[in-house]
């Protein structure tokens, strides 16, 4: 794998690296329903966000319902099955903005990163984390660098001794780091959340 040989010159990354992260990025479809199951499961556990999502699904008779769908369901229906007011009104801003905006799966696989983030950060109720989150896991983009997740900051700072540094200069140094892992980064963030994990 390139990725491997490309990121093992990194000698400190390499300590992560003992055990595969067991994930595979993949390119999946109807990205609108995977931005809707990542504002129901925010701040939740596992199993209560995979109860709530399991509802969710359950409100459609078809297995993919379309934005359309989605927003003829009365917001009181979508606040029964379990979802905080915000998360309810999230869902349907991220509905409404694909219909709006004429935003498909299609397009968004052609996209830039940045022209993804800039486009769906537009929507209230997804942050950037959220859609970086969405171009690795949902877009399958090989390359993105999620400075702002704790979990991935916590790794870093474990990994390469940067405790003493302050915000600020621990940030510049992680966006650092993370150059020489192009363009592998989503790679690399696999690795440390793996790591951080298990150690």
């Amino acid at each position: 794998m390139p990725h491997k040989k490309h990121l093992y010159k990194d000698k400190k990354l390499r300590l992560a690296m003992k055990k595969e992260p067991g994930i595979v990025l993949e390119k999946k479809q109807h990205i609108h329903l995977v931005l809707c199951a990542s504002i129901i499961s925010q701040q939740l556990s596992t199993k209560a966000a995979a109860t709530i999502h399991g509802r969710f699904r359950g409100l459609f008779s078809e297995k993919n319902p379309k934005p359309q769908d989605i927003l003829k369901i009365p917001f009181e229906t979508l606040r029964s099955i379990g979802l905080s007011q915000a998360k309810a009104t999230y869902v349907r801003n991220v509905c409404a903005f694909f219909i709006e905006e004429k935003i498909n799966d299609q397009k968004l696989h052609q996209m830039h990163r940045d022209e993804v983030i800039a486009t769906l950060t537009k929507i209230k109720g997804v942050g950037r984390w959220t859609v970086e989150m969405l171009l690795m896991f949902g877009l399958g983009d090989e390359d993105v660098f999620s400075a702002g997740d704790l979990a991935l900051q916590q790794s870093m700072v474990k990994l390469y001794d940067l405790g003493h540094l302050d915000k600020k200069s621990l940030m510049s140094e992680l966006l650092r780091i993370s150059e020489n892992w192009k363009p592998y980064r989503t790679h690399a963030c696999l690795y440390l959340w793996h790591w951080s994990d298990k150690d």
